[in-house]
């Protein structure tokens, strides 16, 4: 379904999943209850996989580390 809406969506699978991710830091995690939430993902997927670096690695793990401690549901 996604695929046919975003046409950026099958650069999601470049890369291989992880801990952690540009999306995640950036917030875009939880439920998708619209295609909105799914098109903010699938470009920060993108804009990984077209950059990706140690050093952007190392940056996106310095930003979730905070994150581990924060008390927040996502559902």
């Amino acid at each position: 379904y996604y695929g046919a809406c975003l046409p950026r969506y099958a650069e999601r699978f470049s890369v291989l999943p992880g801990l952690t991710g540009l999306a995640q830091v950036r917030g875009l995690r939880g439920g998708v209850h619209d295609l909105r939430c799914m098109a903010s993902r699938v470009e920060a997927d993108a804009e990984y996989a077209a950059s990706r670096s140690w050093l952007g690695d190392l940056h996106i793990i310095t930003l979730t580390i905070p994150l581990l401690f924060r008390r927040v549901s996502e559902y």
